[in-house]
């Protein structure tokens, strides 16, 4: 039979099947199947839910999920969150900040390997202000190997003004951080030949400046221990969620990429295992398994695309975030659809107004939402 369109109802809005160029005769429950997979090619976290759910109740399984238990706690407007690590945190934490929520990300830029967050925590907890001696001048540009290329400068004075004021603006974060969520990219670690420092970014200095080894999870988890003890004692309430990235480091190659994945999650397990404060979410594990698929890669293979990104963002943001929480954060992203939107006429007496109209709520539902968490927070101790 042909096949027109086919309506269906989704959150209140109508999504149409349609393609004039499908000719399907529908027998024992084939049609079942062509409609799932229409709905799940599609680049749309709305169309795709509604695909997961229609596959359900006829009975089809199109994913394997990944099942995680309740948390140990729940996020809101009045938690402050640092998000140290890989790329994980970066796209989570970006879209929380989007979100208005209390959030400070990556204090050094990215890093990817256990020593290499824990460092960036270190000088956190000890306040300490980098000099010219913890820098590296090459090419016209002067950086340290403990943060990320966006702290380069083209003198000592602006690089270290960059670096040191990052620094002190986290380390008032840190004083009274509730939530910690940390991200391990890799088990490979650099130490710099010339004085054996370790080294988060190698900047594109030649490879002979630096030793390469692979961490063990023993090493890992002593490391985390005691730096445990010394964020417990700033923060006794401390929570400490661990995840792992999903993107393959392919220089290590295949074989090579999952020893080391293997290590970040048996250190990170052992970690969960051995202290109540600590939890972990698969991000790794939704990849490889939920969206076994390269349409949720990047051009590059590795990277997770953005459509990937979304999936793994709701399943975060509906395990960890209150339903309170989540009700604003609808009402925010409306307001920041207008705001970003980008008009013929900007400067317009009605596009002024909607965006100062627009400004204005959001900066209402955050503060209310701040001051309701807080008197939940408070009603319940």
């Amino acid at each position: 039979m042909d096949i027109g369109a086919i309506d269906f109802i989704v959150e209140g809005a109508t999504f149409q099947l349609y393609d004039r160029n499908v000719q399907l005769i529908i027998h024992g429950g084939s049609w079942l199947q062509f409609v799932t997979d229409w709905l799940f090619r599609k680049n749309s976290s709305r169309l795709q839910a509604f695909a997961r759910s229609f596959a359900y109740l006829c009975g089809m399984e199109l994913q394997t999920i990944v099942q995680i238990g309740k948390p140990g706690f729940r996020l809101d407007y009045a938690t402050r969150i640092l998000m140290a690590g890989s790329c994980f945190v970066e796209n989570i934490g970006e879209r929380m900040k989007g979100l208005q929520f209390g959030v400070d990300v990556n204090p050094c830029g990215i890093v990817y390997n256990p020593l290499s967050v824990a460092d960036t925590l270190d000088l956190l907890l000890e306040g300490r202000a980098l000099a010219e001696a913890d820098l590296w001048h090459r090419g016209g540009l002067w950086g340290s190997f403990r943060h990320h290329g966006s702290f380069s400068a083209p003198t000592a004075e602006e690089c270290l003004r960059k670096i040191n004021d990052r620094l002190e603006e986290s380390a008032r974060w840190l004083a009274g951080t509730d939530v910690l969520v940390v991200t391990w990219g890799t088990a490979w670690v650099y130490m710099h030949k010339g004085d054996g420092r370790l080294v988060s970014n190698c900047h594109k200095f030649p490879a002979a400046d630096f030793d390469r080894r692979r961490l063990e999870v023993k090493e890992i988890v002593e490391r985390y221990a005691a730096l445990f003890r010394r964020l417990r004692a700033l923060r006794p309430g401390l929570r400490v969620l661990f995840t792992v990235s999903p993107i393959r480091h392919w220089k290590d190659g295949a074989h090579g990429n999952q020893l080391s994945k293997a290590i970040l999650l048996l250190a990170a397990d052992r970690l969960v295992q051995a202290y109540d404060f600590v939890s972990y979410f698969p991000s790794y594990e939704i990849v490889m398994d939920e969206l076994r698929d390269y349409r949720f890669y990047a051009p590059d293979m590795l990277h997770i695309s953005e459509q990937g990104v979304d999936y793994i963002w709701e399943r975060f943001r509906d395990l960890y975030f209150t339903p309170e929480a989540r009700a604003v954060m609808r009402e925010v992203e409306k307001c920041n659809k207008i705001l970003a939107h980008r008009p013929a006429y900007p400067d317009s007496e009605e596009t002024v107004r909607l965006r100062r109209e627009a400004a204005e709520k959001r900066e209402r539902l955050i503060r209310a939402a701040r001051e309701s968490a807080c008197c939940r927070a408070g009603s319940s101790t």
